[in-house]
């Protein structure tokens, strides 16, 4: 079938977006679903600086792509072999497909799926191959087994999670990124206990999520620290206990008076090093670390093995959260309907497709915290 996608065919595009025009809405072919495959008709989808990471090269994938990865939809035909969703079903996205039979996912850790990172490194789907071609019939990649900027999307059944069909779409789609990466940073990775203090790092709209879920998790003190003085006046305004301008000379020192020492569980989301170190230093003895930022591969971080061993601090990753999407997914949207997790005020913007690049001019200035495409 024919369908309209954003493709992406070169990163590292000079900004404005909104001249360059990185992204080009064009129709492209889509091919049914093969055995254990979905097609979704794509209701709402969500601008997620990891997309805007693969636009300015500080992600490198493969060219060209259709990009897009925190998105919900219905489900409009299925695949051979799958039996346990319905045509009409609404579901989100997981950008990471789950293949349940690896190393990992048989041990408890599924977001650690090698044959799912695996495909998403190739820009193939987990059954191998590519569903999208051009007029020339030509590849064209998947982003994250989803590539949600598009009219319809065909993915593996296990990239996608069945929701409540009451919940908004333009709600859901925050789900399968912000909330996943946020939420679950706070809650699976770093494991957070009643009455510790946290400081996040970054204020996108997984920096956000983190902050919600971390005051639902019964944070005692939540400090936000960034360099845009809206976002952190929004911060307050959603519950952040005390704010922090991280470019000023003596943040850290700010953040150690603020809590005596340094913070129990520190996050960082910016994806920018200079802000992991910021955290890591303003993280108390005895403390955690987690990043979930993800800067351009070439770049390292100094860490003093020293003070990592006397404080017996703990530094970590979490790559979607550390979730378990199946699980965690429709967890968050019970959170959100009992009014315990408000993301719907992280919208501050909804599009159509052909505004993707206008948006994604506005994810760069910092003049956002999540928009949505609804189709």
């Amino acid at each position: 079938m024919k369908i309209k996608a954003a493709v992406l065919h070169a990163m590292g595009v000079e900004r404005p977006y909104t001249a360059s025009k990185p992204l080009t809405i064009e129709e492209v072919e889509l091919q049914a679903p093969q055995r254990g495959e979905v097609l979704v008709k794509i209701k709402a989808a969500g601008l997620c600086h990891s997309d805007l990471s693969v636009i300015d090269g500080n992600r490198p994938r493969q060219m060209p792509m259709v990009l897009g990865h925190e998105a919900t939809g219905e489900v409009v035909e299925l695949g051979p072999d799958v039996h346990d969703l319905a045509i009409g079903d609404h579901v989100v996205f997981s950008f990471l497909p789950i293949c349940n039979h690896c190393m990992p996912c048989m041990t408890g850790r599924p977001a650690l799926c090698e044959n799912g990172l695996a495909a998403n490194n190739k820009g193939e789907l987990l059954g191998g191959g590519f569903r999208l071609q051009n007029q020339q019939q030509e590849p064209i990649h998947h982003h994250m087994g989803v590539s949600g900027f598009a009219e319809y999307t065909v993915v593996s059944r296990k990239s996608v999670v069945k929701i409540d069909k009451t919940l908004p779409f333009e709600i859901a789609a925050l789900f399968g990124c912000a909330v996943m990466t946020g939420v679950g940073a706070v809650i699976n990775t770093a494991k957070l206990s009643l009455g510790q203090t946290v400081l996040i790092t970054g204020l996108g709209g997984v920096g956000f999520a983190a902050l919600l879920g971390a005051l639902a998790g019964g944070a005692s003190k939540v400090i936000v620290a960034d360099v845009n003085k809206d976002k952190l006046a929004k911060a307050i305004e959603l519950g952040a206990h005390a704010i922090v301008d991280s470019s000023e000379a003596d943040a850290v020192e700010q953040v150690k008076d603020l809590t005596n020492g340094g913070v129990d569980i520190g996050f960082e989301f910016a994806g920018v090093v200079q802000a992991l170190e910021f955290t890591y230093n303003a993280t108390g003895r005895g403390g955690k670390t987690v990043t979930a930022g993800l800067p351009h591969p070439s770049k390292m971080m100094q860490l003093s093995p020293t003070k990592l061993v006397a404080d017996e601090r703990t530094l970590q990753g979490s790559y979607i959260g550390s979730c378990v999407p199946v699980r965690d997914i429709p967890a968050y949207i019970a959170l959100y309907q009992s009014g315990r997790l408000p993301v719907d005020k992280l919208m501050t913007h909804t599009l159509q497709l052909e505004e993707v690049n206008e948006g994604f001019e506005r994810l760069a200035k910092g003049e956002a915290i999540r928009q949505v495409i609804t189709f």
